[in-house]
């Protein structure tokens, strides 16, 4: 048996490598997804006092460090045992928005455009975001405004546009002015052509890749995303809903410190990733996908009037339910927009002016959870601390562990689909790593499995013949 390594998936966040095992006839036999890097925030935090934990956790990511600031001030509300104030809220979830815009940019225009738009089979040296600005200098541009518009939201509400401290336990620690407010309204216009434009070109080019929609990631599968009672996208706040592959409902989480009921996760042994799964279903028939293909087949509609119009055209054009991950991609666009929709809805607000941002107390409750969607899917902080407040023991389920068993299952359709042993080509092992960058996987948030590496020690003899294996 031959093996294929590719040892650096790029264009992703984080590192990762993925091996291909090759059959005698050089066909595909089986695949496996190595996430290489291990972060052990849960275990360093311990002893740390909760309200240390927004900053603290935030540092798991340079991409969407929002994501995890807001899910881990949710979980230390939920210690304090308080209700955030209104405004607050609205602006906690206007941060959020901009967080979701500036991360599907980087994840369409930066990291995913050069397969599109330059081809999966072109010249690597030059399939890149250079690439893109050489060929397509407009789409470049576009890609970089459009990032550079959520990347200045966060920095006007929150004084920095990374790993900012304005939200705290409790709400956020500064209100926002009427300046900033019409600031942001004012640059809306041009950011919500970008997405427009976007979108109308994705929709133009996304029948070339029948291949690649066939093959990406094209399974049967549950989902799960944050909805409102009316069955409405949510980012920030909401339930988390599982809807299997026929399109029905099967569960809901109502209440976030029960989502173990619903969840469990698994060790693999050859990643530091975990792999979650439907717990009711077992692992691994369990597996589930979140993210932006996820939360839109679990909800019933977007919310605001331009992205729902994408979403019936969206899921007319490709079914109740969106089988394949290659459309993770036009998913993601459509997010984007309504993200900018609901940004507009939120500035308009007047509750959003309120100077009352901030609920202060103690430790009421010795346990927390706090549930959002990241850009890439659901992300859980889940927290439990002594009488004074100090850190006893967290966990994180992050969005890209909710997706590893799907990505792994992707990645084995494609290289079976795209591989082959005896005449291997770039374009190939590009196709290998493009399901992966469909997912958006941000590696950087993978932080442990099960507080222990994954270790598999395997002993060949001189003929490559494997005599013995080892597991810890």
């Amino acid at each position: 048996m031959k093996k294929i390594m590719i040892n650096h998936v790029t264009r992703i966040e984080g590192h990762a490598k993925i091996s291909i095992h090759l059959n005698g006839d050089g066909k595909v036999s089986s695949t496996e997804l190595h996430v290489t890097q291990v972060r052990g925030f849960e275990k360093f935090t311990e002893g740390r006092p909760y309200y240390e934990m927004p900053s603290i956790t935030a540092r798991i990511c340079g991409i969407c460090p929002v994501s995890h600031l807001l899910a881990s001030v949710k979980a230390c509300d939920a210690i304090m045992a308080v209700q955030v104030p209104e405004p607050a809220a609205l602006l906690r979830e206007l941060l959020h928005c901009g967080q979701f815009v500036q991360s599907h940019a980087l994840s369409f225009f930066h990291l995913s455009a050069p397969d599109l738009l330059l081809g999966m089979d072109s010249d690597p040296a030059k399939r890149n975001v250079v690439g893109v600005l050489e060929k397509h200098p407009e789409m470049a541009r576009d890609g970089i405004a459009l990032r550079k518009f959520g990347q200045q939201v966060i920095e006007r509400l929150a004084g920095e546009r990374v790993h900012p401290s304005w939200t705290v336990p409790g709400g956020v620690n500064a209100p926002l002015s009427a300046e900033t407010r019409d600031l942001i309204l004012s640059e809306l216009p041009l950011a919500k052509s970008i997405a427009r434009r976007t979108l109308k070109f994705y929709k133009g080019v996304v029948d070339q890749f029948q291949a690649e929609i066939e093959s990406f990631g094209n399974m049967r599968s549950m989902h799960a995303g944050l909805v409102d009672g009316r069955g409405r996208l949510q980012l920030y706040d909401g339930f988390v809903r599982f809807r299997d592959a026929e399109g029905k409902d099967i569960a809901e989480i109502e209440k976030p410190r029960l989502y173990q009921n619903y969840i469990a996760e698994s060790a693999l042994p050859n990643s530091y990733l975990k792999a979650p799964y439907y717990k009711p279903l077992g692992f691994p028939e369990g597996l589930y996908r979140v993210g932006p293909l996820a939360r839109l087949n679990v909800a019933d509609c977007c919310g605001t009037p331009e992205a729902d119009a994408e979403f019936e055209e969206y899921h007319q054009r490709f079914g109740k339910v969106v089988e394949s991950s290659f459309h993770f991609h036009y998913a993601r666009l459509i997010e984007a927009l309504y993200a900018l929709e609901r940004m507009e809805m939120l500035l308009e607000d007047p509750a959003i002016l309120d100077t009352h941002v901030r609920a202060h107390a103690g430790v009421n409750s010795l346990e927390g959870v706090g549930i959002i969607e990241a850009p890439r899917g659901v992300l859980i902080h889940h927290y439990k601390v002594d009488e004074k407040g100090a850190m006893k023991w967290a966990n994180l389920i992050v969005a890209t562990g909710h997706n590893n068993l799907a990505i792994n299952r992707s990645i084995e359709q494609v290289a079976k689909r795209f591989v082959n042993g005896k005449k291997l080509e770039e374009g190939m092992l590009n196709r290998v790593s493009a399901v992966v960058r469909a997912y958006d996987p941000c590696f950087s948030c993978s932080t442990h499995a099960l507080n222990q590496p994954a270790m598999e020690i395997k002993l060949f003899d001189v003929d490559g013949t494997l005599v013995d294996t080892l597991r810890q």
